[in-house]
């Protein structure tokens, strides 16, 4: 049981590590280039990369993490694991909302620990956990596509 979950969260780590890189590209594109839509909205600049991200996450989640765990439901997956994620996004947009707008720091260094070091941080650790207890519940036998 133990390989098997250090397995899991190795698989779980390169998933997100993928999607990590997603997020902080697009984030940086988003928030922190010279031509830069969302310049003077970083919050929402980081819920769309969250977004983004999360579509990533959830097929290499899905396929590759807990590919053993799949339900014949893949709408409650879905479902279950968009509402999760959306926690985990509201987590990392809540740190860099502090940043920004509590302690007014707004350079990129400092968008980038809040949200996507510290925020992002916290959202995974959440997201780990959430994830293999409410989503990829399955023992993988029964699979409608």
């Amino acid at each position: 049981m133990l390989k098997k979950r250090a397995l899991e969260v190795l698989q779980f780590g390169v998933v997100g590590g993928i999607a990590y890189v997603v997020n902080f590209a697009a984030f940086n594109f988003l928030v922190h280039t010279s031509q830069a839509p969302l310049a003077a909205h970083p919050v929402l600049g980081l819920v769309l990369a969250g977004v983004i991200s999360t579509a990533v996450a959830f097929a290499g989640n899905r396929l590759f993490t807990w590919s053993h765990r799949k339900t014949s439901s893949l709408g409650r997956e879905i479902t279950i694991f968009l509402t999760l994620n959306a926690i985990g996004v509201a987590i990392a947009a809540g740190t860099l909302g502090i940043s920004r707008y509590v302690l007014h720091f707004d350079s990129g260094l400092a968008d980038n620990l809040s949200g996507n070091v510290i925020g992002v941080g916290l959202g995974t650790i959440f997201r780990y956990w959430s994830y293999g207890k409410f989503v990829f519940t399955g023992d993988g036998k029964h699979h409608q596509r």
